[in-house]
């Protein structure tokens, strides 16, 4: 008779533990939901049934409303954020996969889930069950018995954990029956539990494994000194509370009927469905699966084997199962992957090559730094699963040698090249004076474009699209650390794999995003916008812009004099020294010391919160906020500008190459790293003074700046049609005056500045949803006057407000903003129960169209421009792209034509309502020429 094997699933913890491992890059379907709790939950699920095949299994829940542990600590948990409003539309969801699955949902009015199941544990042990309780939650160890276990899901790598006696003991230096003692001294800051001030993990294990429980440690208080004995005593009644807290009740009013658990066949049909609505493609095969997978388990050493007995039950290594994913690996029998290793070969492939209409290619270096990089090795493919490799060897002639074979594939405009990230492979091959020619099919960006908030690297998409896992570049060549080889030290065989599967899985992707782009109707936006930049930016980044080190050098001596004083001031208010950069520190100063607040937050790590949102609120409640306001604002310039732009200078170019991000932001724009040019502070002095390192090339040429003239007010002007907005635009007028002039209902003329600053505020906050608190709040003015303001505004511009509540319904309609071009912004918050999640949202709807827009027209004016510039054959470079400013390194020669193409081209990049305006100046460094 088989081992009868029973898995209970912590439902809210998994799907919690779901949910953040998406967190950067959630799971979102093309309806806009975000799927990130579902899909790792049912993964999850389905791992266990497939590789485990347990004979029963139940999935529990925490009720509604509050549990008996509220009512003995009306604080329990009081401090919880609430769920994530999109997680909170996930539940039913999962609640709705579990019963198509055919598997019990538990849950008891009053109790929690680890109540539920370790009520359900003991009964199941009692009735010749051995129990897995399925949870990352330490709190369950206390219920670990011979028949009773912890199964900790795997998670980033790791394997799976079962907890047996010996392992809680391993893990917290105590057995299960005095977990307990131990979790109610240390406390549980997520769920508010106080347990005793002062005394941390480390301090209660020593502690409970020293006297064995919170009675031991009581009976022998007097051998303990110091605050630990202080704070156990002042704290008893608060410990025994905290014990009670933590104890999971066994007595539950439920009864374990073992036929309810037994594993059945799935409904089919119903979960046929509800994937299909959820875009699950990959889950639903292995879910109709269900019973037909034989358990698959790796050798773990030291510990108990749980799910296999051994041949006639004769000793062996102890093992533990672990989860197996369920994609397809590489194969060898599965794909032709060859090697061209000869000249001979090299000239076969080309020739063939050329002979095809698409053909995916990519390149194999020794960094992702473009200057440094070296070839290592060149794949491609024309048909799925079969490629070819290319090695290149490290003598440069040898190299150019081969790259110089391949010359008419990349050269020609014939052949659509399909790759994964192309601009990075493009621009390493200018290391050997190769310009790749289009079109191009770029596999990450198509992607970008289809799931804005998912990630876009290939791994997740073959996972995603294929049901693929790639070979990892870690598996070839190590994880970051001293250990890690480069590629050029990789066996030829193994790289061979792992870049002709690279070309392989993205030429076998290719169709389906190909068809997911038509789908959408982004066809148009791929095609004439982001494939076309790819190639600017390359050029754009492989350029690079000169820094001024003795400028910056002689800035750092400045700011650091600055911050220096500031350090003293702020010491002369505290009446001690301290740490400044110290959050435990700071906190202790501005919270206890000087008692700015009663109402100072805590973190998790029972320290006061610091954060420049908490310390903006207290500005006005004592002169030393804003003095570590300016002086942090100082150390971050001087460590993220000052002290870093000299670092990043190539010793190769002696200049820095920034890497522009197309598959990034949501909006659209571009984003930028090493250095991020996008977050140098340019509305304050300080911050705009780093611009003054920004130089040209050489003695012969200087800098010109063209940036767009209030570029999102005017499309906003276009996209609602306003009259009144249309016409200031139109006749040329100062937008922010003959704001002014509306509001206040007075002659333009008439206008003051500060009326004139009001309106500007007005101008850029009302239109993307600022309410009339935050508006008091920009502006420093009542909430009466902010609210009639913007009442007067919209009695000003009707059709601003009708614009804004139809973006928002239509958002609410269709699940998406879209811009003129097209792109989409996928808000599934606007459907929130929760106000604030929802707020955001709504503003989110007004503001996609317009930032997305700015985005696009940038875009095309810079990829008209890099026409311009290659078709005249002109020297000046374009070198630099910052939100809705263009900079160029510029022949001085040449200045007048270029100075007027770069306007020509960026005022009509598009056609709207209104003009687009730029404004442009040049000089010997950024700061002079902006």
């Amino acid at each position: 008779m088989s081992k009868k094997t029973i898995f209970l699933l912590d439902a809210y913890a998994l799907a919690y533990r779901a949910y953040y491992a998406f967190i950067k890059n959630p799971r979102i379907n093309s309806k806009g939901e975000n799927t990130s709790a579902i899909f790792g939950f049912a993964n999850a699920l389905l791992e266990v049934i497939q590789k485990q095949q347990p004979t029963h299994l139940g999935v529990v829940f925490d009720p509604h409303g509050e549990t008996f542990r509220h009512k003995m600590y009306p604080e329990y948990k009081a401090h919880r954020e609430a769920m994530p409003e999109d997680m909170r539309q996930s539940i039913p969801y999962i609640k709705e996969m579990i019963a198509a699955m055919n598997i019990p949902v538990l849950e008891k009015e009053g109790f929690e889930a680890d109540d539920v199941i370790g009520t359900l544990a003991n009964k199941a042990a009692l009735a010749g069950f051995e129990v897995f309780m399925m949870t990352p939650d330490k709190d369950y160890a206390q219920l670990v018995t011979d028949r009773v276990f912890v199964y900790k899901p795997a998670r980033s790598g790791n394997e799976v954990e079962i907890w047996d006696a010996a392992k809680v003991k391993e893990k917290f230096l105590v057995p299960p029956e005095s977990m307990i003692d131990l979790l109610g001294l240390m406390g549980d800051s997520s769920d508010n539990v106080p347990g005793c001030p002062g005394i941390g993990p480390k301090g209660a294990e020593k502690l409970i494994s020293d006297y064995g429980s919170l009675d031991g440690v009581y009976q022998h208080i007097d051998e303990l000194k110091g605050k630990q004995k202080e704070n156990l005593l002042a704290f008893k009644d608060q410990v025994l509370l905290s014990k009670q807290l933590v104890t999971i009740d066994t007595q539950v009013p439920i009864d374990f009927d073992e036929g309810l658990f037994i594993i059945e066949p799935p409904n089919a049909s119903k979960v046929k469905e509800l994937f299909e609505r959820l875009e699950f493609r990959t889950l639903l095969p292995r879910v109709l699966q269900m019973g037909k997978v034989e358990t698959k388990l790796k050798p773990a050493a030291k510990q108990q084997e749980f799910f296999q007995g051994s041949l006639f039950d004769l000793p062996v290594e102890p093992s533990v199962p672990t989860v197996e994913d369920s994609f397809e690996h590489f194969q060898p029998e599965k794909v032709q992957y060859m090697l061209a290793d000869t000249k001979e070969l090299q000239q076969k492939l080309v020739n063939e090559l050329l002979g095809s209409s698409e053909v995916c290619f990519d390149t194999e270096t020794t960094s992702l730094e473009i200057h440094s990089a070296e070839l290592v090795g060149f794949s491609f493919t024309n048909s799925s699963h079969k490629a070819w490799y290319i090695p290149v060897p490290q003598n440069s002639n040898d190299a150019k040698e081969i790259v110089e074979t391949f010359r008419p594939f990349f050269e020609s405009h014939n052949i659509l090249k399909i790759g994964q990230n192309t601009k990075y492979d493009i621009s390493v091959l200018k290391n050997y004076d190769v310009e790749v020619s289009g079109p191009f099919f770029d596999t990450m960006i198509a992607h970008y474009l289809i799931q804005p908030d998912f990630r876009h690297n290939l791994d997740d998409m073959a996972r995603h699209y294929l049901n693929y896992q790639n070979i990892t570049t870690e598996e070839l060549i190590g994880k970051k650390g001293k250990g890690q080889i480069n590629m050029r030290q990789v066996p030829l065989e193994t790289i061979k794999n792992y870049a002709c599967e690279d070309a392989d899985i993205t030429f076998r992707l290719y169709p389906i995003l190909k068809k997911e782009l038509a789908k959408w109707n982004l066809t148009q936006l791929f095609y004439d916008i982001e494939i076309p930049l790819v190639q600017v930016l390359s050029d754009v980044e492989y350029q690079g812009v000169r820094i001024d080190k003795k400028s910056l050098n002689e800035y750092a001596v400045v700011l650091n004099q600055e911050a220096d004083s500031i350090e003293k001031q702020i010491y002369q208010l505290a009446g001690v020294e301290f740490n400044i950069a110290s959050p435990k520190q700071l906190g202790d100063i501005l919270f206890e010391r000087l008692a700015i607040s009663s109402d100072a937050k805590m973190t998790k790590t029972r320290q006061y919160a610091t954060g420049e949102d908490v310390l903006l609120k207290l500005k006005d409640k004592h002169p030393i906020i804003s003095l570590i306001l300016d002086y942090r604002g100082i150390k971050k310039l001087v460590s993220t500008y000052v002290d870093a732009l000299p670092e990043l200078i190539h010793p190769k170019t002696d200049k820095i190459h920034t890497s522009y991000n197309q598959t990034v932001t949501a909006t659209g724009r571009l984003s930028s790293n090493n250095p991020n040019l996008q977050n140098i502070p340019i509305r304050e002095e300080r911050g705009r003074e780093i611009r003054k390192s920004f130089i040209p090339s050489d003695e012969g040429h200087m800098l010109l700046a063209a940036d767009y003239s209030q570029i999102e007010l005017r499309l906003m002007a276009h996209l609602s049609q306003d009259a009144n907005m249309i016409e200031a635009f139109k006749q040329g007028h100062d937008i922010h005056a003959a704001t002014a002039a509306r509001i206040f209902n007075i002659p333009q003329e008439q206008v003051t500045r500060q009326q004139r600053g009001f309106a500007k505020g007005a101008n850029f906050g009302i239109i993307y949803g600022i309410s009339s608190f935050g508006l008091a709040q920009n502006l420093g003015i009542s909430r009466s006057e902010a609210k009639n303001m913007i009442d007067s505004y919209f009695a000003s511009y009707p059709d601003v407000k009708k614009f804004m509540d139809g973006s928002i319904k239509t958002v609410r309609e269709k699940g998406f903003a879209e811009t003129l071009f097209g792109r989409r912004r996928y808000l599934a918050d606007i459907h929130s129960n929760n106000a604030i999640v929802r707020g955001a949202a709504e503003r989110n709807a007004i503001n996609a169209p317009i930032q997305g827009a700015a985005a696009d027209i940038i875009k095309i004016a810079m990829i008209n421009i890099h026409k311009k510039l290659k078709g005249q054959q002109l020297i000046s470079k374009m070198i630099l792209q910052v939100h809705d400013e263009l900079v160029f390194d510029v022949f001085k020669p040449e200045l007048e034509v270029v100075q007027k193409l770069v306007k020509e081209e960026m005022e009509h990049a598009v056609t709207l309502s209104v003009p687009l305006t730029v404004d442009s100046g040049f000089g010997s460094n950024w700061l002079e020429a902006h």
